[in-house]
């Protein structure tokens, strides 16, 4: 999918949510068990009553491989339904690889070719020759781990490096990477005060942005440093909306959340065009 594509989706939508599938077999209603395809199922139901809201999903990868040959199927009719229903939606294979050579090929070709996503979140600490593989691809996206929202991300990403912190070395680097413009990074909604500097280094690259809702992250904050000429970002929720009801009308609740956090975006794109 081209960038102009998933703008051109914001402002119609106005909403720049991307909702995170992390399915959960211990979270999802009871009543679905009883499925044959559960965490199917389950996304079906969500997928269906928020795509008015969103304009991406985001399957984190985990979720399905915990669970063998069964979740891998789950997650290739996901993306066959969402491809399918729901093309205009950008797909996210929340998979965080990272290798080198033919190794990061074959990861593109698993979430590019084989389950038509149109991103993968990669980890940079291998360097240049574990990214350009994925960037090879036309017109997908590599998107990478620059300062995540954990607190761990304070053991290396902040560390500074002849007077320069980590993951600023991240983002400069990478911008010299073949077919850089098809990268976008993940930058945590709880390190919000950062992304006026990180700004300053990407001004125009897509941002994913984790973090807002359950983790306390705060969408105004995130979108007064982080927002860019071209909205430029990504926000992502997954718990709060997947499980703000464990009863029979969870698709329903989920959509209230999801609507509601569209209602905030729609303020800030708002300020953003000077209405």
């Amino acid at each position: 999918m081209k960038i102009e594509h998933l703008v051109s989706q914001i402002h119609k939508k106005n909403s720049f949510l991307c909702v995170g599938l992390d399915t959960d077999l211990d979270k999802i209603p009871k009543h679905l068990l009883s499925q044959e395809d559960p965490i199917f199922a389950f996304n079906k139901s969500i997928i269906d009553a928020t795509h008015e809201y969103c304009v991406a999903y985001k399957p984190n990868i985990a979720f399905y491989e915990a669970y063998g040959l069964e979740g891998w199927k789950s997650l290739e009719r996901t993306m066959d339904y969402l491809n399918e229903h729901y093309p205009e939606m950008f797909t996210i294979a929340d998979a965080k690889r990272g290798d080198i050579g033919n190794t990061s090929t074959r990861y593109a070709k698993a979430f590019f070719e084989t389950l038509n996503f149109d991103s993968i979140t990669i980890a940079p600490y291998m360097g240049r020759d574990s990214v350009e593989p994925f960037l090879a691809f036309q017109d997908k996206h590599t998107i990478l781990l620059a300062l995540t929202s954990n607190q761990g991300a304070y053991d290396f990403q902040t560390q500074k490096i002849e007077g320069r912190e980590l993951y600023k070395t991240v983002l400069e680097v990478s911008k010299e990477y073949k077919n850089a413009e098809n990268l976008m990074y993940v930058v945590g909604a709880t390190k919000a005060e950062f992304l006026k500097e990180i700004r300053e280094i990407i001004p125009k690259q897509f941002l994913l942005v984790p973090g807002v809702g359950a983790q306390g992250g705060s969408l105004q904050e995130v979108c007064k440093y982080g927002m860019a000429s071209n909205v430029g970002l990504l926000v992502n929720s997954s718990r709060g909306i997947l499980y703000a009801s464990q009863d029979e009308d969870f698709a329903d609740k989920a959509a209230i959340q999801a609507k509601s956090i569209q209602q905030d975006m729609e303020v800030e794109l708002q300020r953003l065009n000077g209405v």
